[in-house]
């Protein structure tokens, strides 16, 4: 549902929101982001923790496979010799 309105903003800088579209959005609150050549206005929701909740819900590692990840990289890392121990065996 396209929908393009006009609005004036008051010298206090104010602008009205038409009710039918704060109906719609049902927030009182809106985050206004100003993109240089558009302005751009997104509802908040009343409760922004509550919304982002499961927004990163997807596809990715299970905490078994993030184990495995780390100790490798943990391992490797023992592997690696150190500046210092470099430093002493060349006697610098």
């Amino acid at each position: 549902m396209d929908l393009m309105r006009t609005a004036a903003i008051t010298t206090g800088g104010q602008v009205s929101i038409p009710a039918e579209v704060r109906h719609r959005w049902g927030t009182r609150r809106l985050i206004l982001e100003d993109q240089g050549d558009a302005l751009v206005l997104r509802p908040l929701p009343a409760d922004p923790i509550g919304a982002a909740i499961g927004s990163l819900a997807g596809p990715g590692p299970t905490t078994d496979e993030m184990r495995v990840a780390l100790r490798r990289d943990d391992a490797a890392t023992e592997r690696r010799p150190s500046k210092e121990g470099r430093d002493r065996r060349s006697g610098q």
